[in-house]
């Protein structure tokens, strides 16, 4: 598994680099996606890249990016293993040049994430973990955070702050001084896992591929990912996209459910 994590932490980087050609260029090549998401020059290339890579080193396990082609569930049901990955997973944050944009790859087993690479190109960090060897950015273990400590840090969507999460963050005021972190794409998930926030309360749409990645870094860390009902968060779905969730550290786990009732 650690020789598995260390290529695909390598893949991750390679996509990077593509990606980072066409943000220091003036020629993003930006279209839009029949549900007016955008689509750039860099998503694609990140696409291509990754897949040859995966295909190489691992032949036998099927692939499913944001960029593929629509695969059937008919046929996808039958996987109990595949690659999930959002080539360029905040494509708003990058088009309009943030640097919180990443490029994610996980492995699915049985429905769960058992490995995860969340690359950050500008930034040049990686964040990883499989099951088994625990959390990291880059070759430091991270844990989340164990205690509860004021101001509570919570994540909100830099693009997408939901009327129902405005609700929930004005319930949770009233007991806990609260800062607001804004971050972009996989990243929200990423700052629990390194205990720089305790709180990602995500009530609106995202894929199957926004989050995977991320979760199995968050899940090695100590963390939890969980649907607002404390389901776990599944993978190859017949519908690709998630339920509403909740990320927590370790300092969250019995508190968050009361503010969601």
């Amino acid at each position: 598994m650690q020789k598995l994590l260390n290529n695909i932490k390598q893949i991750a980087k390679a996509a990077g680099q593509e990606i980072l050609k066409v943000y220091q260029s003036d020629d993003f090549d930006t279209q839009l996606k029949a549900d007016n998401s955008p689509l750039t020059k860099a998503d694609l290339n990140a696409h291509n890249l990754i897949v040859s890579k995966l295909e190489t080193l691992t032949p036998d396990i099927p692939i499913l990016s944001e960029e593929s082609k629509e695969i059937s569930y008919a046929k996808r049901c039958k996987w109990t293993k595949f690659w999930l990955v959002d080539p360029l997973d905040g494509t708003r944050e990058f088009v309009n040049r943030r640097d919180e944009f990443t490029v994610n790859i996980a492995l699915i087993e049985n429905n769960k994430p058992i490995l995860g690479v969340v690359y950050l190109p500008v930034l040049n960090k990686t964040y990883s973990a499989a099951t088994g060897l625990g959390a990291f950015l880059e070759d430091k273990l991270i844990k989340t955070n164990s205690k509860l400590t004021e101001p509570l840090k919570i994540l909100a969507s830099k693009s997408h702050l939901s009327s129902e999460t405005k609700i929930l963050l004005d319930k949770i005021k009233k007991d806990y001084r609260v800062e607001i972190l804004n971050k972009g794409s996989a990243l929200k998930l990423c700052y629990i896992a390194d205990g720089q926030a305790d709180y990602y309360p995500r009530l609106g749409p995202t894929m199957e591929w926004d989050t995977a990645a991320a979760q199995a870094i968050v899940e090695q860390a100590g963390g939890l990912v969980t649907t607002t009902d404390a389901k776990p968060l599944s993978y190859n779905k017949e519908n690709l996209l998630n339920p509403f969730f909740i990320v927590a550290s370790s300092a969250m786990t019995d508190v968050w459910p009361k503010y969601l009732n």
